[in-house]
């Protein structure tokens, strides 16, 4: 007689063993950190102290101490180490004769604050001020240096025409002249002033090369002559015109066509 199938009942699964804790060392880790917690914060408190002391350097001719003072006020009012020193650089460039701000810590409890000057090396229309890179980091100066040379041009073209400038000014000097004004007008055309008041025409196109053309000229051509001009215009493809202070029979003129170009 056969046996009846039985139904094998799967074995009871045995429940995975948890590692044994370690209590004294989890308590004893514990321990320890909250020890290092607390002299950390000890620490930072101690060190986050208030200020004693804003030390303000630097060489100053249009921006006074006291003006820093009052743009500062309420930015270190906090402690040592929680004060932002950027947004306190930041505050101090904002001023308009700042050209940059050094901020830093000193133990135990000074903020130092070393200012830079802009330093104008022109003018910018009627009343603007321009620094060495070419930006006009003041518009309505109320002093405005008579010595400095003035350069115009539409809005946003100061850094073109300052390096312009400053590229004329250069070969300018090698002869014992100097630009006395720099203009470039809303057509795009260029202009600028001699110190013995010649003006130089360029137009509009060509410009390096119509340049080379007038120190070539100034050079070969009008050497000696240069306080008897009133003008000197190279708006011609392959020479140039030039204007007396005084009539003169013959003027030195080159051209091939009947006028000028932009």
């Amino acid at each position: 007689m056969a046996r009846p199938n039985r139904k094998r009942r799967p074995a009871p699964r045995r429940k995975p063993r948890l590692p044994a804790v370690n209590w004294p060392a989890v308590i004893g880790t514990l321990a320890v950190l909250a020890v290092v917690a607390a002299v950390y914060v000890s620490t930072v408190w101690l060190m986050n102290r208030p200020i004693q002391q804003v030390v303000i350097n630097g060489r100053f001719e249009r921006v006074t101490a006291l003006q820093l003072q009052e743009a500062l006020a309420g930015l270190l009012d906090t402690g040592f180490l929680s004060a932002d020193l950027r947004a306190v650089r930041e505050r101090a460039t904002a001023l308009p004769w700042v050209a940059a701000a050094q901020v830093r810590r000193r133990w135990p409890g000074v903020i130092e604050v070393t200012v830079t000057e802009e330093q104008p090396v022109a003018r910018w229309g009627e009343a603007g001020l321009l620094n060495a890179d070419g930006e006009l980091f003041l518009r309505e100066a109320s002093h405005l240096p008579a010595e400095l040379p003035r350069l115009d041009g539409p809005p946003g073209s100061e850094g073109e025409v300052a390096a312009r400038y400053f590229a004329v000014e250069q070969r300018l000097e090698q002869r014992g002249l100097a630009a006395v004004a720099m203009r470039l007008d809303a057509r795009g055309a260029w202009e600028f002033q001699l110190n013995n008041g010649v003006r130089v025409r360029l137009g509009t196109t060509e410009i390096d090369a119509r340049l080379n053309r007038f120190f070539m000229a100034l050079d070969e051509v009008l050497a000696g002559q240069a306080e008897l001009l009133r003008y000197v215009d190279l708006r011609y493809p392959n020479g140039f015109a030039v204007g007396w202070k005084e009539p003169r029979a013959a003027a030195v003129q080159q051209r091939e066509d009947a006028g000028p170009d932009v």
